[in-house]
């Protein structure tokens, strides 16, 4: 596992603790990147990252709890700790990893999470993970282009968000690009850009219902 540095290559185990991103991936490893704010995480994103990994046989989901989401206000935002120690709750068994290797990175934008990783990592294939109302919106994400011609995109659907994703800026966009969801299996050794969308059973866990349902006493 190494990075490419200005002068040398760079073993992980030789950084400063504050630069390690506390997981290790292999070259050929298949890993799903998983990201969002988690505020907080809930049994929607569990069934997002386990459907992820079961139907694009990936190796890893990490799950990249973002610092602060670029398009939502930080004064909802719950503090990083409390969100990590969320998605932990969430995220079960060996396959899955819950980082703040964006924090670590000093990363606000997931174009530049990407670009970091896959330089870190080299030959490890790496696929985005969205869910079908992250979709609908992507095209208000910085650079939403270059991430689809970065790496391969997982879109999971999600309630209420079918019609919104299949219609959206990106999904149009890329169309040509999409992949039927028969071919997930083979998603993580395409090269981007290419897309699927996989429905199943839907999970109606909301953050947003979640942030409004009153405290308990």
């Amino acid at each position: 596992m190494w990075f490419a540095g200005p002068a040398r290559l760079v073993p992980e185990a030789g950084r400063p603790e504050a630069l390690r991103l506390g997981f290790h991936l292999e070259p050929g490893m298949r890993v799903g990147l998983f990201g969002g704010s988690f505020n907080p995480a809930h049994e929607g994103h569990a069934h997002v990252a386990e459907t992820a990994l079961r139907r694009l046989e990936l190796d890893r989901v990490i799950w990249l709890v973002s610092p602060q989401n670029p398009l939502k206000s930080s004064h909802e935002t719950r503090p990083l700790a409390e969100r990590m120690a969320g998605a932990r709750r969430w995220a079960h068994g060996s396959g899955m990893i819950v980082s703040d290797a964006e924090t670590r990175l000093g990363s606000q934008y997931t174009i530049d999470t990407l670009r970091v990783l896959r330089a870190r990592y080299p030959g490890v294939k790496f696929v985005w993970i969205m869910g079908a109302d992250s979709l609908a919106t992507f095209h208000r994400w910085r650079g939403w282009t270059q991430i689809m011609r970065e790496v391969p995109v997982a879109v999971i659907s999600r309630p209420w968000a079918a019609l919104k994703a299949r219609t959206s800026p990106a999904a149009r966009r890329f169309a040509w690009a999409r992949l039927p969801a028969s071919a997930a299996s083979i998603l993580a050794d395409a090269t981007a850009p290419a897309w699927v969308y996989l429905t199943g059973p839907l999970n109606y866990a909301s953050s947003t219902a979640l942030r409004k349902r009153p405290a308990k006493d």
